[in-house]
């Protein structure tokens, strides 16, 4: 019985929650073409029965789960019509034509309008048994896991591999700093370097989930990742344009440079393929690789903040030597399912399973993506609409947007001298 009450947390609960969702996503060549899709348009019967299916999924999951947490059910549908009714509101905003192309998110709106529910008007009791920010969340990153492969992780080559690693660490690490020296506390230190170094707001989300980050802190460190990467998306193929040249005449090495230093340094994987795609399409396939090698990385980073954190769990902020009962004890179980399921789905594609394993995007990855994309909105929803504004212009907010531009700048310089190094001047001696 002792046991069973173990597994009657969150973190197990959700990932076990997570499962049928994983199934289905595994069996996403079964289903018709845009099955559950989050929609565009709201002009066809396919796209209100793909929304029907969805509010279901997500509602069964969160009766289910609230119940299992003996958490009240009493009001759980009509709160939920109206946190989901929200997130939709923020997808299909988010697909509009120019505010796709400026890299916009529909995690972004999620929090806009979560904020402006929550700002401009009082939130009656009835709205406030699905505000469950963290509960979405958590199976969103299990959901994210079947999205990263270990064929795109050795499909990305030595070079890229090597450069992954470096830079994220090396720029978690000057951001990590960067962020304890300006005050920002710990844990929101450790979202904000995730975030900047590895895949923009994936790995916020992951690494906040482990950190146990406050949500109001997440929702101001996700927002600035994305209104920085906007600008971004534009002045990073200016520079390489303008820099890369100088270092070498060879046009398909200054491809390589300009696309590896893209894929480091822009934070979301949209924004990514943007920039690179501005620059040209040689660089575009190259910065994508790197970027794919960077996404690889979330799960790393996460145990190592978890072991990290079990480390100071004596309370008297000093680190111990961690024994392997407290690691599993404090170490966020949810992470497990992220990983296990980039195991399984990576095994089922290996062994060619699926029956698109040849394919360069599969329909199962695409199907997990669209519920990470879904469950995300939904928690952010959340978090805007459980956050006041004066919280957000704190001055300790504002002492994280200025770590996040000093360590963007980093970022750019560290990254540029990694990409020339590597695909500039070792490539060209070791594989020409």
């Amino acid at each position: 019985m002792e046991k069973l009450k173990k597994l009657l947390v969150e973190d197990w609960i959700v990932t076990f929650l997570s499962i049928p969702l994983l199934i289905i996503a595994g069996c996403a060549t079964l289903l018709p073409k845009d099955a559950l899709k989050i929609p565009s348009e709201l002009l066809s019967v396919g796209a209100w029965v793909n929304i029907g299916g969805l509010f279901l999924i997500a509602l069964l999951l969160l009766y289910v789960g609230n119940r299992l947490l003996s958490r009240p059910l009493k009001g759980l549908l009509r709160s939920f019509i109206v946190v989901f009714a929200v997130s939709m509101l923020a997808q299909l905003t988010a697909k509009i034509g120019f505010i796709k192309a400026w890299g916009f998110e529909a995690v972004f709106f999620s929090v806009i309008f979560g904020l402006i529910i929550r700002n401009a008007f009082h939130i009656p009791d009835w709205l406030k048994p699905a505000i469950q920010g963290e509960f979405f969340i958590k199976i969103g990153v299990v959901c994210l896991g079947a999205t990263i492969l270990f064929r795109d992780f050795l499909a990305a080559g030595s070079l890229a591999l090597i450069q992954g690693c470096v830079v994220v660490f090396c720029v978690w690490m000057f951001a990590f700093f960067l962020s304890k020296r300006m005050g920002v506390d710990e844990r929101s230190a450790m979202t904000l370097s995730s975030g900047l170094s590895i895949c923009g707001v994936s790995a916020c989300i992951t690494a906040a989930g482990v950190a146990n980050t406050d949500g109001k802190k997440l929702s101001y460190i996700v927002s600035v990742v994305l209104i920085v990467v906007v600008p971004m998306i534009y002045i990073m193929p200016y520079l390489a344009k303008l820099v890369v040249p100088l270092l070498t005449d060879d046009v398909a090495i200054q491809q390589e440079i300009a696309g590896a230093w893209i894929g480091g340094t822009v934070d979301t994987t949209s924004g990514v393929g943007a920039a690179s795609a501005i620059y040209s399409e040689q660089a575009n396939k190259i910065a994508m690789i790197v970027k794919a090698t960077q996404n690889v990385l979330i799960g790393v980073v996460a145990f190592f903040i978890a072991l990290y954190l079990s480390s100071k769990s004596a309370g008297d902020g000093k680190l111990h030597r961690p024994s392997l009962r407290i690691v599993w004890e404090k170490f966020p179980k949810f992470v497990l399912g992220f990983v296990l399921a980039s195991a399984v789905f990576s095994l089922l594609q290996s062994c060619e399973i699926f029956p698109d394993f040849a394919a360069k995007k599969l329909a199962e990855t695409s199907m997990a993506k669209n519920f990470s994309s879904f469950f995300f909105s939904l928690a952010f929803v959340c978090i805007g609409m459980d956050t006041r504004l004066k919280d957000i212009v704190s001055r300790e907010n504002r002492n994280i947007l200025y770590t996040f531009i000093g360590a963007q700048v980093f970022n750019i310089i560290f990254t540029f001298f990694a990409a020339w190094i590597l695909f500039g001047i070792i490539k060209p001696l070791v594989f020409a």
